[in-house]
């Protein structure tokens, strides 16, 4: 199956509060297949979201690439001028952030923003965006749309601001949709609706999903691929069945010692050795000074 998206050595730095560049990102290479989701797992603080933030040119001023590519569509959109990248976001990239309020504005109604956005996105004119808003809801399974559409962010259930935000992220067809931690500020039973809904549309769609996520159970029910990232690095990448049957790395093994089993609830559960993220850190910090000679 043809990739999507490849990021080649991706090399990413922050700027430290006290001066001088922090490594973020350390050559990470990840492909993304065509017409799959692909989960991306890690802890906080592993570079799940700064890895998003680099394949949507949306990284903040702070931080920047340093080396490697980001090929999508056959381009390396690394070295595109920022107008270029914006130009690609809705229409060949989309994002659905994490918390739904963060991505509407609490003080406009829903059909302002979807009309706005959509006739951004789309090229066409304010009547035409306004109808494909009401359109595109539906879709998405909220019921009275145009009800929904006169209602300001607050007035509706998270679930469905994330089900607003699913339909925008998909509205211009994109290649490729950037889900990062797309249930998290959601209940479990809302959850199990959106992750429905995203599998739905993703294989209706043909579109390409880079699933950002810290739970090993949604990865293992909706994503196709999986790659396990710590300290900036990929540690090991492969299909989810070959994963999770066989975990080559020790730190994706001791993820699942760490996750909740349905099927095994006595089971003790072993959190992340200490020693072992150290390790991954002491050869993060080892991986930076080879570089630096």
């Amino acid at each position: 199956m043809t990739a999507i998206l490849r990021v080649d050595r991706l090399h990413v730095e922050a700027a430290r509060s006290g001066g001088g560049l922090e490594p973020v990102l350390r050559g990470v290479n990840l492909t993304v297949r065509e017409a799959t989701i692909h989960g991306l797992v890690g802890e906080s603080g592993a570079g799940k979201s700064m890895l998003c933030r680099a394949i949507l040119g949306l990284l903040p001023r702070a931080a920047r690439i340093s080396a490697g590519a980001i090929e999508f569509g056959g381009t390396d959109v690394a070295t595109l001028t920022t107008k270029s990248r914006r130009s690609l976001l809705g229409r060949d990239m989309a994002l659905i952030p994490q918390d739904p309020m963060s991505g509407l504005n609490p003080a406009f109604r829903i059909g302002t923003q979807m009309t706005a956005a959509l006739a951004h996105q789309l090229g066409v004119s304010r009547r035409v965006a306004a109808e494909q808003a009401a359109d595109l809801l539906a879709r998405v399974h909220i019921d009275a749309p145009r009800r929904v559409l006169r209602q300001y962010p607050h007035e509706l259930s998270g679930g469905m601001r994330q089900r607003v935000l699913i339909a925008l992220a998909f509205a211009g067809s994109p290649q490729l949709i950037v889900a990062d931690e797309p249930t998290t500020a959601l209940d479990v039973t809302v959850q199990r609706e959106i992750l429905r809904l995203l599998r739905e549309l993703q294989v209706s769609e043909r579109v390409a999903v880079l699933f950002v996520s810290h739970d090993l159970g949604v990865v293992a029910k909706v994503c196709d691929d999986v790659s396990v990232i710590h300290s900036g690095r990929i540690l090991e990448t492969g299909p989810v069945a070959q994963i999770f049957a066989a975990p080559a790395a020790a730190y994706t093994r001791a993820l699942f010692a760490a996750t909740p089993r349905h099927d095994r609830p006595a089971e003790a559960l072993r959190p992340v050795p200490e020693e072992l993220g150290e390790a991954l850190w002491a050869e993060a910090r080892a991986y930076d000074a080879g570089r630096a000679r």
